[in-house]
């Protein structure tokens, strides 16, 4: 995802600016890199939602709306507590 064509694209169609994190060069084993967690941890709270565990739906726009409507979820538990 680090091209030049990819990053022009997204640009263009999306007015979007992707910064790709890498792992050092010089690193052994674990390396925690910053941003990474908050899309794993997200994907995390996915799991609790069982339609999202596989992939039943047949259109990709139904998907997204019960990836919208996980995402609704997650922040009114977070407004309540």
């Amino acid at each position: 995802y680090s091209g030049n064509d990819f990053m022009k694209e997204i640009m263009d169609r999306f007015r979007w600016v992707i910064e790709v994190i890498k792992r050092p060069d010089c690193a052994q084993g674990f390396v925690l890199l910053p941003k990474r967690w908050v899309v794993e941890r997200t994907f995390g709270w996915f799991t609790f939602c069982r339609r999202l565990s596989k992939d039943y739906e047949r259109l990709p726009e139904t998907a997204e709306a019960w990836i919208y409507v996980a995402n609704i979820r997650v922040m009114l538990r977070r407004l309540t507590c």
